[in-house]
């Protein structure tokens, strides 16, 4: 299948699976009711649950997808490895402390407003830690180095989820398991917004590094050889996709799977 043709038709079942997700639901709905709702016409219910809840959470579900897909491509491609993930250098994790943290010591009222930010400052602090942690060996870029200081955070992340859950309350208990479960229930077109101006730019980006991308799967060596600029391609991808699951996770929770099978 043409290159094209193959774009085209995923762009298709795209938009069918986001006007399938506006249609199901506890209440059904025909197109003609969607396009008359997205319209801001017909009955103020229908527009409201079509304005307010099931186009937020396709449009977000959809960005996601596309950030943990995009950023699963970039970590197969840098590790040369088809078992790597979105969050194998300890994104989620760190995402996850942050939100944890606010919950359980801002309260869970704090939540609409705190954890998101604070999911996104622990992600991106979890990745400039595994990164400092490679370039105290002296090898900031190299896999095996990277993968270790990811497994290792990881762990540590993990460690520090459990000790903020021992002082929770039951209701902060309660929303940061919800949390770390990934859902797209509370999502606005206010984080939608937020989302986009990570996932735009740095899928771009990414597009822009896909033919250096390509060598580097190949192998280092065979990529310098090229004329590729090994060092400042990884820099570039490395840290974009990890921007990326951190606007992701910032915003909807850990949401697992996605970045693997791309």
């Amino acid at each position: 299948m043409k290159p094209l043709l193959r774009l085209a038709l995923l762009c298709a079942i795209l938009l069918g699976a986001l006007l399938l997700s506006v249609h199901l639901g506890a209440v059904r709905l025909s197109l003609a009711e969607i396009a008359d709702a997205v319209r801001g016409r017909g009955d103020p219910t229908t527009v409201a649950i079509v304005q307010r809840l099931r186009l937020p959470r396709s449009a977000q579900a959809a960005l996601v997808g596309g950030a943990l897909a995009a950023a699963g491509a970039v970590f197969q491609a840098l590790l040369r490895n088809p078992l790597a993930e979105p969050y194998i250098l300890g994104v989620s994790g760190g995402a996850a402390v942050g939100a944890v943290g606010a919950m359980v010591f801002l309260g869970a009222a704090a939540a609409p407003v705190v954890v998101p930010a604070a999911a996104f400052a622990g992600a991106v602090l979890a990745v400039v830690l595994v990164f400092r942690i490679a370039a105290s060996v002296g090898r900031a870029l190299d896999t095996r180095v990277l993968l270790l200081a990811g497994v290792v955070m990881g762990a540590f992340f993990n460690a520090c989820i459990l000790l903020a859950l021992v002082f929770a309350d039951t209701e902060s208990f309660r929303s940061a398991i919800f949390w770390m479960m990934g859902s797209f229930a509370g999502a606005t077109w206010t984080g939608v917004g937020a989302l986009a101006l990570y996932f735009l730019p740095g899928l771009l980006l990414l597009l822009a590094l896909a033919r250096s991308l390509n060598l580097l799967a190949v192998g280092e060596e065979t990529a310098a050889h090229l004329g590729n600029r090994v060092e400042h391609t990884k820099i570039l991808a490395y840290g974009t996709a990890s921007l990326l699951v951190a606007a992701a996770v910032a915003t909807s929770g850990v949401i697992g799977f996605v970045g693997l099978i791309i």
